[in-house]
C-alpha cells in the first residue's frame, strides 16, 4: 500500500512538472505574440502617419493645380478680351482706311474729268523741279566761292602755309607765304602731333626742320609746326587730320599673313653718318626678330626688345616719305630708303604688330604709343 502511494505520488509529481513545462512554454508563446502584436501596432501607426502626410501632399498639389488651371482661364479670358478689343480697333482702322480710299479715287474721277487743271498742276511741277535745280547749282557755286574767298583772307592774314597732300606717303614742306615772315634758315622749328583726345600736344622728337613726312602713328591726328623767330611764336597746323594711303591696310593685312615679309632698302646712314654704297639690302621683318643683310652677310639681327625704335625719317630730303630710321640696338642706327612710300610705311605697320604681340611698343624716340 505504500509502495502504490509512492507511486501515485511520484506520477503527479512529474504530471506537476509537465504541466509547469508546458505553462512556461505558453507564457513564452504569449510574450512573444506580445512582442508581435506591439510590433504590428507601430507599424499600422507609423503606416497612418505615412498616409496622412501622402494625403495632405496629395491635397496641396491639388490645390495648386486648381490656382494654376484659374490663373491660366484668367489669361485666357484677358487673351480674348485683348483680340477683341484689337479686332475692333483693326476693324476701325480698315473702315478708316476704305473711307480714305474712296475720298482718293473720287479725288481722281474728279481730276480726270478736268484735265486741263491736271496739266496745269503738271507744268507747275515741272517748273518747280527746275527752279530747285537752278538754286542748288547757284549754291554750290556760292559755296565754291565762299570757301575761295575764305581761303585767300585766311592767306593774307598767315606767314607760313605748309605745302603738300595731308596724307600718308606725303612730304609736308613749311613755306612763307608773307613777304614779312622771317627766314626759315634763321628760325627755331618743332613738329608736334595732337593726342587722339586732342588734348594735348605730342612733340615728335627729331623732327625740327622745314619739311616733315608723316608716318603711320600720325594718320588720323592733326600735325603742328612751331616756328620761333627773334621771341616770336607762329604755330601753323594741317587742315585735317593725316589721312591714311589708299590700299595700304589691305596689303598690311596680306603681309601679316605671311610668317616674314621682306623690303627692299639702301642704307643712306649708319649712325648718322652717311653710308657711301648704294647697294640694296634686304630688311626681313619677321614674327619675333627685324634682320637687315645682303645676300647671306647680315648686318644686323635683333629681337623686338625695348630698346629697339623704328619711325619714318624725320628730316630734310626728298625720299624723306621713302626713307625709315631703325635703331636695333642701343649705340647702333640705320637710315634706310625703301623702293617707294607704300613699301616704307608697310614695314613700319607690320614691325609694330609683330612687336605688339611681343608685348613690345615700336615706336621712334619719345613717342607716346
Amino acid at each position: 500500500m505504500a509502495g502504490r502511494n509512492k507511486e501515485d505520488v511520484e506520477k503527479a509529481i512529474s504530471m506537476v512538472e509537465a504541466l509547469a513545462v508546458k505553462l512556461t512554454q505558453k507564457e513564452g508563446e504569449l510574450i512573444q505574440e506580445k512582442f508581435e502584436v506591439k510590433k504590428l501596432a507601430n507599424f499600422l501607426k507609423q503606416a497612418s502617419e505615412d498616409a496622412k502626410k501622402l494625403v495632405n501632399q496629395e491635397k496641396s498639389f491639388a490645390c495648386a493645380e486648381i490656382e494654376s488651371a484659374r490663373a491660366v482661364v484668367q489669361r485666357f479670358g484677358e487673351a480674348l478680351e485683348e483680340q477683341e478689343k484689337n479686332s475692333e480697333i483693326s476693324q476701325k482702322t480698315q473702315e478708316v482706311e476704305e473711307l480714305i480710299e474712296e475720298v482718293q479715287v473720287a479725288r481722281r474721277i474728279k481730276l480726270m474729268h478736268q484735265p486741263s487743271k491736271v496739266m496745269g498742276m503738271e507744268h507747275e511741277l515741272r517748273a518747280l523741279r527746275t527752279q530747285i535745280r537752278e538754286k542748288s547749282i547757284f549754291s554750290v557755286k556760292l559755296q565754291k566761292e565762299l570757301a575761295l574767298n575764305k581761303k585767300a583772307e585766311e592767306n593774307k592774314s598767315r606767314v607760313y602755309i605748309l605745302h603738300g597732300s595731308e596724307t600718308l606717303g606725303s612730304c609736308l614742306r613749311l613755306q612763307p607765304c608773307s613777304d614779312n615772315a622771317p627766314v626759315l634758315s634763321k628760325s627755331s622749328i618743332q613738329w608736334y602731333r595732337m593726342s587722339s583726345d586732342g588734348n594735348q600736344q605730342e612733340i615728335i622728337s627729331g623732327a625740327n626742320k622745314i619739311m616733315y613726312a608723316p608716318e603711320p602713328l600720325d594718320v588720323g591726328r592733326i600735325l603742328l609746326v612751331d616756328i620761333l623767330s627773334n621771341g616770336q611764336k607762329v604755330t601753323v597746323t594741317t587742315s585735317v587730320p593725316i589721312g591714311s594711303a589708299a590700299g595700304l591696310g589691305g596689303y598690311v593685312e596680306t603681309l601679316l599673313r605671311k610668317s616674314s615679309s621682306e623690303f627692299n632698302v639702301v642704307i643712306s646712314q649708319i649712325n648718322g653718318q652717311d653710308h657711301p654704297s648704294h647697294s640694296t639690302h634686304a630688311f626681313n621683318v619677321g614674327k619675333m626678330r627685324i634682320k637687315l643683310c645682303r645676300g647671306w652677310i647680315t648686318k644686323s639681327r635683333e629681337i623686338y626688345s625695348t630698346s629697339m625704335l623704328l619711325c619714318g625719317v624725320r628730316g630734310d630730303g626728298n625720299a624723306a616719305a621713302k626713307s625709315l630710321f631703325w635703331q636695333p640696338r642701343k649705340g647702333l642706327s640705320y637710315v634706310l630708303t625703301c623702293e617707294s612710300e607704300r613699301e616704307r610705311n608697310a614695314a613700319i605697320m607690320v614691325a609694330r604688330k609683330h612687336a605688339l604681340d611681343c608685348s613690345v611698343m615700336l615706336g621712334g624716340a619719345d613717342d607716346q604709343m
